[in-house]
């Protein structure tokens, strides 16, 4: 697989022409690769590719999958971020989501990743059901108690066909409470921004010089490259994405041959999703962006349709930039998609 990913790295050279400015391992357990394959997947990027100085090179990895000396090994590699899994810092809530690791296994983790990497973001997960407020409370709390310059949080969504499903639907546990989750985010927002983090993203929150240049890019709508199988990539006018299986990814790329679909994305498309990634972060939706890549006729129809959300207190107008007020991030998807245009 390693090999194949390097193939298909060489094959694509053509489609980035600009500086890269980030490494990602993701998508997978990338934390199974040994130092080796990894200094061998970045040089291959090197060797291929423009690159900046010093970019932003994060590892994906689970507590369980993290021992002291793997996060030695890693703090040796080129890999300079890592993203760890947590979820929670309760067994209850681990065993409910079907994690490998415990709680114990959580805050050994990071306790021993602190000594060798600076940065380092987690995952928390609010919402769960059965979780309290004050639980809530202590999961965000003994994240603060580590130092962590980067926290990532997102709402528990029920998956079909998992575990969890089918224990809501026995009755095992309570269903999602929509109006709790909206509640804990809010407390998420208020203690994080009291304890001088940026909340840069809806689901996002970093102290300064510690926003991820990845997860940024992605808002921004800047063009990224994604290998491997089931892996997304896009240019701001297409995009493709790679073949699942990996047996068949493996014969495709040794016959030199790219198993990747494409969408080209009309204007309809790109506005819609320069609408979404915009509102949802702290820069928002450019009007004069807007007027720019889309035309007057999209500023005229984003004007209209945001009006009533404006009224509400939902979306601000600061200069020439459309932002979710407090109120409104929680809801900003669904406000976003009041705001696309339907053809």
């Amino acid at each position: 697989m390693v090999k194949a990913i390097v193939q298909e790295l060489q094959l694509r050279r053509p489609e980035m022409r600009g500086g890269i400015e980030t490494i990602y391992f993701g998508g997978g357990t990338p934390s199974v690769l040994s130092n080796d394959e990894i200094e061998f997947l970045i040089k291959t990027v090197y060797d291929n590719y423009k690159v900046i100085d010093r970019p932003e090179i994060t590892l994906e990895a689970n507590p369980d999958d993290l021992s002291n000396n793997r996060i030695i090994e890693l703090s040796k590699s080129p890999v300079n971020r890592l993203s760890i899994g947590i979820q929670s810092f309760f067994d209850g809530d681990l065993k409910l989501m079907n994690r490998a690791h415990n709680a114990s296994e959580a805050e050994k983790c990071i306790k021993e990743a602190t000594q060798y990497f600076d940065n380092i973001t987690i995952d928390l997960i609010y919402g769960i059901p059965g979780m309290t407020n004050e639980r809530w409370k202590t999961n965000i709390q003994k994240a603060l108690d580590f130092g962590l310059p980067h926290i990532s949080s997102y709402a528990l969504t029920v998956e079909p066909r998992t575990a969890l499903q089918k224990f809501i639907e026995k009755g095992v546990v309570p269903n999602v409470d929509d109006e709790q989750a909206q509640e804990q985010f809010y407390i998420l927002v208020d203690t994080l921004e009291a304890h001088g983090f940026v909340n840069y993203e809806i689901s996002n929150f970093g102290k300064p010089d510690y926003f991820s240049k990845n997860n940024t890019a992605y808002w921004l709508g800047k063009s990224y490259l994604g290998v491997g199988p089931s892996a997304h990539s896009f240019n701001g006018k297409h995009r493709s994405w790679n073949i699942r299986n990996n047996p068949i990814y493996l014969k495709k790329i040794a016959e030199g041959v790219l198993p990747l679909e494409i969408e080209t994305l009309s204007t309809p498309d790109r506005y819609n999703e320069f609408v979404m990634t915009g509102l949802r972060t702290i820069w928002g939706v450019d009007l004069e962006q807007v007027a720019t890549d889309f035309g007057e006729r999209y500023v005229q129809y984003l004007d209209q349709q945001a009006a009533r959300f404006l009224d509400q207190g939902l979306l601000i107008l600061e200069g020439q930039k459309l932002l979710t007020t407090k109120k409104g991030k929680f809801l900003a998807d669904g406000i976003a998609s009041d705001l696309f245009f339907i053809r």
